[in-house]
Order: structure tokens, then sequence, then C-alpha cells
């Protein structure tokens, strides 16, 4: 199997198609070839033209822990070319950024989830290439969570840096079939190419989406293995809750919850009354933990851990969306008066006027689902599935696998 980028060197019509012409490379730590050589490096030893690069959240070189914590533009002090952040004073490239160079390598390792801020970054290089006239090649990478679908599709008015377009939670798509369909959705008249993965095969066990011929590097610094990537597409609506995630413990993203004053095996129970189907595909354990940072430092917290991994997990049973979203209905059964969502005074991705959860899944009704006490599961389910069958439908012509 050969990502993008491994194609890239390995082939000496696609190096040609790049002579004469100044490259700029969006990259992340992920970003790394066969043999563990990061992009940048990979490709100025191949003798490409690269002229500047870009850093998108978390920054080129992932540094950036939390959410929301911008980076600044830098100069490399390897080859002194400049490194443009796409998630500081901009998170859509300027003028000045989009003329330092002609062509755009876009290798970025997604999760295969909407509110990955990648995608976004993605939809925003490639408005502005059609704007400046300049070619966007996307060196295809795995989607890490296959091709299951799932989660209604973003809502008119819910757009943000988390919600580039009306697409469902967990979409599908490699980030290459995700700039087909951007380009056809928004009419962008853009010289677009996508550099395939050689030799994918995404619903192949065990990985089903992700090789096991590769390992897994962080692509942000809470996405530390493949389990929270299969997971990330439900576990992310946390961030939209006062409950944790599991940020300041070495395992975030990979709980459906967590917090001092709730009580997993009550939880967990009511779950299994509800709708015990939602609970395929994994193994929920009982954990406990202290974050050393962000909601609840500090405190005891009790929190049910997810494993979709190993002999636990089952691909096409396993639905993170609905596995989280009825975490979120048990706890509103089990204790009614409890404060689960963040108010609108905190301004998730500096979007103003919606709740935190409201912008996730771009829009209330999920929300609504879970507060409403007459609201069952088979209620979610439809409407969810309904937009699910719409999506499919209207990528499948755009599938490069």
């Amino acid at each position: 199997m050969k990502f993008g980028i491994d194609r890239l060197l390995a082939e000496p019509d696609l190096q040609d198609a790049l002579k004469g012409r100044r490259v700029a490379l969006v990259a992340h730590p992920a970003s790394v070839t066969a043999d563990l050589t990061h992009s940048l490096d990979a490709l100025i030893a191949a003798g490409v033209n690269v002229t500047s690069a870009f850093g998108p959240q978390h920054g080129l070189k992932g540094d950036k822990q939390d959410n929301m914590v911008e980076t600044a533009d830098e100069t490399d002090p390897v080859y002194g070319i400049p490194v443009f952040s796409l998630y500081g004073e901009v998170r859509r490239p300027t003028g000045q950024m989009m003329s330092s160079a002609d062509v755009f390598l876009f290798d970025l390792q997604d999760l295969g989830c909407r509110i990955y801020t990648f995608v976004t970054t993605l939809l925003y290089l490639l408005e502005e290439a059609a704007r400046h006239g300049k070619s966007v090649w996307v060196l295809d990478r795995p989607n890490p969570a296959g091709r299951p679908v799932e989660g209604t599709l973003l809502l008119r008015g819910y757009e943000s840096f988390v919600g580039a377009a009306p697409m469902p939670m967990r979409h599908g798509l490699t980030m290459g079939e995700m700039g087909h369909w951007f380009i056809r959705h928004f009419g962008l008249d853009v010289d677009y190419h996508v550099v395939t993965i050689h030799d994918w095969l995404p619903e192949e066990a065990p990985g089903f989406g992700w090789p096991s011929s590769r390992i897994w590097i962080n692509p942000s610094p809470n996405a530390a293995n493949l389990n929270m990537a299969r997971a990330y597409a439900g576990t992310v609506m946390i961030e939209g809750a006062t409950l944790s995630e599991g940020r300041g413990t070495t395992r975030p993203l990979e709980v459906l919850f967590g917090a001092p004053d709730v009580d997993s095996a009550a939880v967990l129970a009511e779950m299994q009354r509800m709708a015990p189907d939602w609970l395929a595909g994994c193994a929920l354990r009982p954990c406990w933990f202290e974050p050393t940072f962000h909601k609840h430092k500090g405190q005891l917290c009790n929190a049910l851990m997810i494993h979709a991994e190993g002999s636990f997990y089952d691909h096409h049973a396993f639905r993170p969306w609905r596995l989280q979203a009825l975490a979120f209905k048990a706890i509103r059964n089990v204790y009614a008066d409890y404060p689960i969502w963040r108010g609108l005074d905190f301004k998730y991705e500096y979007t103003e006027g919606h709740l935190a959860i409201d912008v996730i899944n771009g829009g209330p009704a999920l929300r609504e689902w879970v507060d409403d006490p007459a609201a069952a599961p088979h209620d979610l389910d439809q409407l969810a599935s309904i937009d699910e069958a719409q999506w499919r439908a209207e990528v499948a012509d755009l599938l490069l696998y």
C-alpha cells in the first residue's frame, strides 16, 4: 500500500508535473511517508521546490494541546521558508499566503468526522485557490473510521469552522473524495488533483479503514490511537457538554463521559434498558480518572471507557454518534436536572448565538431529543437515517476506492 505522499515520491510522472512550479505543503505531525520521514523533509530531499508550508489547527508541529489555541506564523529554522498558520490570525489563507506558491499539496491525516477542522481547512484552501488561480493536490490518506456514515446533516445557519457544509458527523470519505464533493457542492472552478492511495481497501479487516501496515501518529495531540479515531464522531460531542471528554488524561475522547457526580453504572444500566442495540460493536468499561487540566481538573471522575478495538470491535455494528447520544439521554433520565450542556457564554470555535452542542451537531435536533422526556431512541434513529441515506446517495459517484 502507498499513501498519496509515497506515490508522489515514487512516481517520476507525478514529480515531473511539479517541475518549474513553486510548491506549498499543508501538513501536520502525521504527514509522514511510509518510513516516517516528514513530508516536508521528503519533498525537499526529492528536489521539489517547496517555497512555503502551512499548519492547520494545533500547528505544523502539532504542539498546541487544547482546542481554540492559536498558532503564529513563523519561518522554518531548517529551510528558511515561511510557515503560515491556518489557525491563528486567520483560518482562511490570505492573498499574500496564496502568492507564496503555484501548487498547494494538502497532506493532512483526517479522522473521517465533519467537526475535525482539517475538513474545513481543505474547503477554505479550495475556495482561495479558485479565487487566485492556484492548483490544489490532495495527497490522499485513509479514513481511519472507514466508510460508515452516521449523523444528521448540518442545517443552514449553523455553518462554522467545525461545520463547513451540509454533511453528517461521520462522512465516510477520504480528503481527496471530500475535495471533489466540495467542488461540486459549492460550484468551484479550481485546478484540482487527487494523488490516490494505492491498494486501499476500506472494508478490509482488521483495520476497516486503517491499514495494519502503517503505524498511528497523532494528527492532533488528543488523537492518540485508532480507538479514538473510531469513537470520535460520538465523543467529540462532549466538548459541548459540562461532562469531561477525558482531556487532561492519557486517553482523551475515548470515554462517553466523565464526571465527579455521575454514577457510570447507573447510566450504563439506563442505556441498556433504552436501546441495547445502540451499544453494539464495542465494549464499555466503567473507570475512574482525575484530569490534570481542563474540565473537573483535580477531581475524581467516574466514566465509561469505549473499547472499539480488538475482539470487541464490530465495524458494521459500531455507531459512535448514536452511542454518545444515548449516553446523554441516559444521564438526562437518571439525573433529570443535570446541567449537561455548556451555555451560550462558551463560544465554541468563536461562534455566536448557538449552544456549543448545537454548533457541533450542526443544529439543535440531538439536544432537543435528549431533553425531551417523551422522545424515544426510535425518533432520533428515524431522523438520522433519512439524512444518512441522502448523504450516501449524494456521494456515491465520488468514491475513489
